[in-house]
Formats: structure tokens, sequence, C-alpha cells
């Protein structure tokens, strides 16, 4: 059984997929730390929408 060399096309094309690879790897890596970061941050009440009405404020 003989191997044949790998194409020319076949070493440029492993090596864009794992540049891409590397990019994904990243993105996704920096959308988790974004998320820990967010979700790190202690909460504050002027975090809510401007129309956020609390349930003491409701007069009927």
């Amino acid at each position: 059984m003989s191997f044949h060399p790998e194409h020319e096309l076949h070493t440029r094309r492993k090596g864009r997929n794992s540049a891409v690879g590397l990019l994904l790897g990243g993105f996704v890596v920096l959308v988790f730390a974004v998320s820990i970061v967010k979700l790190s941050q202690p909460q504050s009440e002027d975090t809510h929408a401007p129309n956020y009405v609390t349930p003491s404020q409701v007069s009927e």
C-alpha cells in the first residue's frame, strides 16, 4: 500500500481551516468571558427599564 503525497491545495486548506478554527474558538472564549463579567456584576435597581413600575408605586 502506497500513500500519495498530500497535494499543495490540501496543505493550504488545512492551514486556513486551522486559522478559522482558532478565530472561532477565540470568539467563543471572548463571548464566554464577557458573559461571566456581566453576570458577576451586582445588580442595582437602576438597571430596570425606564417604564418599570414597582408594585408599591401602582395606585388603583
